[in-house]
């Protein structure tokens, strides 16, 4: 199999997943990675930061919603499924601060609030995508791999 250097992403279990990275891509990724986990332990890894932020249960599912086109709260509340009211404005109130939602409240009797994605929420919808892309397409795998090592352990 090939190296990730090669362009192709392998497993233990020979799942494979063509991903065209350009050597000097990958170069860059591995030699900022030391650097990354010593900021880590300061507090300061921006990659923390954006994980803290998009690895919730919600945001990954409000953002791609959003994708999509503008929405009303309530709208974003029926289209994610079992998301709680609460759950919904701490999550956008968070996406908000971070600079991914821009949120409108329109001049109308009574005041409608829609959300959005920002400039900078767009641009994050296209890594959003592969992820989810990735994640439905490696479902299968994941699943028999939980299922295997539940197994194993549960023996022990």
């Amino acid at each position: 199999m090939k190296t990730a250097k090669e362009g192709m992403i392998s497993s233990d279990r020979h799942v494979e997943v063509t991903t065209p990275m350009a050597e000097d891509t990958v170069t860059a990724m591995n030699d900022g990675v030391d650097e990354w986990v010593a900021n880590d332990f300061a507090g300061s890894c921006p990659v923390r930061d954006v994980l803290d932020r998009i690895g919730d249960k919600w945001s990954v599912l409000v953002i791609l919603r959003l994708g999509r086109r503008t929405e009303r709260f309530r709208q974003l509340l029926r289209a994610v499924d079992g998301i709680s009211q609460r759950m919904l404005t701490v999550t956008l109130r968070g996406l908000e601060r971070d600079g991914l939602v821009h949120r409108e409240v329109q001049p109308t009797s009574p005041p409608t609030v829609e959300y959005s994605l920002t400039p900078l929420g767009q641009s994050l919808l296209s890594h959003i995508t592969g992820l989810a892309t990735w994640a439905v397409a490696q479902e299968a795998d994941i699943k028999s791999a939980r299922q295997d090592y539940d197994n194993k352990h549960d023996q022990a």
